[in-house]
């Protein structure tokens, strides 16, 4: 029988990936690499042609099959799906630890580093090599014996940790449900929220109102929701997932934090590092963890003192409401929203109407082809092979109308999908051999979806979440380099690879940009502008709070990854409350447990990294000022943040290609500013 996976296929062919077929595509696959390796010439005469090229034609193939399996499993789950992908990740594990320890694929391209012919090489080429060398090292290449095969275990552990986190999060998130005979509790929701609960319940064949935890809807009752035992029951649902809050603790994640917590020092110490931070900080833009520290510490400082403003207004705005007790957790998305229509007299509900899901990305687009010199072409999905009806393809093309890159939407909330948003990597660009591979790439969201005949109405947050992931996809799809490991994103320090994403963001504010797409969904009419006013005032508010947010996560995370002496789920709790101490306005509940679910730093690639967020912002703004300055449409300057960032993707170290764009080092000054925060 033919495997799908293992055919040369242009675009993955999802209809046809089925469970039983992914470990023997990937045995083989696996096995094939090896074989080709065995027989390299990595002795006597060495060139990029010789090494590198062949091992980047292994990568991709292997890649190619990986990658749909991999985005199956994030976007339309199964038990017998997720089986076959936790399957292949010791596989795989085993495989890259293998080509990381090869002690004879590292000297081959030491040898070329040190070779005469070096300095020939493309930009893109000697930054491949150099990265390699990197990633040799911390790959375990220079370890032996037992040492050897205690990375590979702990690789092999690691893995198989945070596939299960994840997954404990997925099943604790789907396995919640409140089924509601009526609306009796639901006062204060909005009609698109109610419309969402009953089709929630339809879904099930259920009368009246289901609510879940899945991001719209635990948004909409923690924000709307009169009833303030609901929002309670729904905020104590959210934040004891995965843990042994829950009512039902199976996917209590704590064990699995302390283990995880353990192995990554040990790993450093394996490799020569103090700890793990000090290991992540080898791939990063920032140069130290006392880099980052001070840092995060400045941008608190600044903020800190203005977040507890807004939190005493908030605070006494609740009193004046006739809230006769403290303010609680789930208290506070309600009466923010409350005190932000009393002072702005606006609402998301009063903007919904304005972004109707087509129309926003229409205009995202058209932004992107007026910065960029791009157009898109939205493709018929007759003879696309897609994982769900939802889903839509289009074509990237240059100025003389040739196709550059492609890409898929998949934007609503579904049963069976990841929360949050993402870009992944489908397929890398390269040319090696005359032939071209074109970039392709998956843009996942979990917007709310249509109902009914009515379109799907997004919130502004949604909005910038949408263009956060269609940044990250420019930068992945207009990409000019090559070479398959610095193309795109590959390459890219993780701390600025969220620059063109944040970037992109700022669009949503400008009223030339809004112009394009913030239309009424029944009539046409432009965004008001008084309500865009309004919608402007209220930008920055408790914008200071969010920052100190994002700044206790990130502390967080790194003194975490610093500490050797985790041995149970209470002192990651403890560490966590020391750093709220330090930098919070906001104190949760005993029972909350976020890190359980932080998914960020246990099962994605942040962990010692989440302060990526806020420095990436700084990166960003800091851009944007630019644009700021003359025009946020200005030909030239959109030429050269296409050609200094988004083109160049990894090939040069990100602080020169800041430096490229901006003729400068960053600054925080813009990133300040545009919080409305005064120095």
């Amino acid at each position: 029988m033919s495997n799908a996976l293992l055919e040369n296929f242009e675009l993955p062919p999802f209809s046809r990936i089925t469970p039983d077929i992914i470990r023997p595509a990937i045995e083989q696959i696996l096995a094939d690499n090896r074989s080709r390796i065995d027989r390299l010439p990595v002795n006597g005469s060495i060139s990029w042609e010789s090494v590198v090229e062949p091992l980047e034609l292994l990568d991709d193939r292997l890649n190619k099959a990986w990658s749909p399996v991999r985005h199956l499993n994030s976007v339309r789950s199964s038990d017998e799906l997720r089986d076959a992908y936790n399957e292949c990740l010791p596989l795989l594990i085993e495989y890259s630890t293998e080509i990381g320890q090869n002690r004879a694929l590292c000297e081959a391209y030491q040898q070329i580093a040190d070779s005469n012919d070096f300095e020939q090489l493309t930009e893109a080429q000697r930054k491949t090599i150099t990265d390699s060398l990197l990633h040799f090292r911390l790959g375990g290449v220079d370890l032996s014996g037992e040492d050897k095969a205690e990375f590979q275990r702990i690789q092999q552990r690691l893995s198989e940790l945070q596939s299960k986190f994840e997954n404990n999060v997925l099943d604790a998130t789907h396995a919640w449900q409140l089924h509601l005979p009526n609306n009796d509790q639901l006062g204060g929701l909005p009609g698109y929220a109610l419309d969402m609960l009953k089709h929630n319940a339809d879904k099930k064949s259920l009368d009246g109102y289901r609510l879940t935890l899945d991001m719209p809807c635990y948004i909409a009752v923690v924000t709307y929701a009169d009833d303030r035992a609901l929002r309670e029951q729904i905020y104590r649902a959210y934040t004891t997932r995965a843990s042994d809050q829950a009512e039902n603790t199976q996917w209590d994640n704590g064990d699995i934090m302390v283990e995880i917590l353990a192995l990554r020092q040990q790993k450093a110490r394996l490799l020569g590092f103090t700890h793990y931070a000090e290991l992540s900080l080898q791939t990063k833009m920032a140069q130290s963890y006392q880099e980052v520290e001070e840092f995060l510490l400045e941008l608190s400082a600044k903020g800190l003192p203005v977040a507890r403003k807004e939190f005493e207004e908030l605070q006494e705005f609740a009193r004046e409401q006739g809230l006769g007790e403290e303010l609680q957790a789930w208290d506070l998305a309600y009466y923010s929203e409350q005190l932000r229509q009393q002072r702005y007299s606006i609402s998301e509900e009063d903007l919904k109407p304005y972004f109707a899901d087509h129309r926003v990305i229409d205009g995202m687009l058209e932004i992107a082809q007026r910065l960029f010199r791009v157009s898109f072409r939205r493709m018929p999905v007759d003879h696309i092979d897609r994982w769900h009806e939802d889903v839509s393809f289009y074509h990237v093309l240059d100025e003389q109308d040739q196709v550059i890159g492609r890409f898929y939407l998949d934007p609503y909330a579904r049963e069976h999908k990841r929360g949050g948003a993402w870009m992944d990597e489908c397929m890398g660009r390269y040319v090696i051999n005359g032939n071209t591979q074109l970039p392709v790439a998956y843009l996942t969201c979990n917007l709310t979806p249509p109902i009914g005949d009515q379109p799907a109405l997004c919130t502004h947050d949604e909005v910038i979440t949408l263009f956060h992931e269609f940044g990250h996809g420019l930068h992945h799809l207009l990409t000019r380099v090559d070479v398959p490991e610095v193309s795109g994103i590959n390459g890219v320090e993780w701390d600025a690879v969220e620059l063109p994403s944040q970037f992109m963001e700022n669009f949503c504010w400008q009223r030339e940009a809004l112009n394009m797409f913030a239309r009424h969904h029944e009539t046409g009419d432009p965004l008001p502008q008084e309500l865009y006013d309004r919608m402007i005032a209220a930008k920055n508010f408790q914008s200071a709070m969010q920052m100190q947010r994002q700044l206790e996560f990130s502390l967080f995370d790194m003194e975490l990854h610093r500490r050797q002496d985790i041995d149970d789920a209470g002192q990651i709790q403890a560490q966590l409350d020391e750093i709220r101490q330090r930098v919070a306005v906001v104190r949760p509940p005993a029972f909350n447990r976020f890190q359980n679910s932080f998914s960020h730093i246990f099962a994605g690639g942040y962990a010692a990294g989440y302060y990526s967020y806020k420095w990436a912002e700084v990166l960003s703004a800091d851009a944007f000022s630019r644009f700021e300055e003359h025009g946020i449409f200005d030909a030239a300057t959109g030429e050269r943040f296409l050609q200094c960032i988004l083109q160049r993707g990894g090939e040069r170290p990100a602080r020169e290609t800041f430096h490229c764009f901006m003729q400068r080092d960053p600054q925080i000054d813009a990133l300040l500013r545009h919080h409305g925060i005064q120095q």
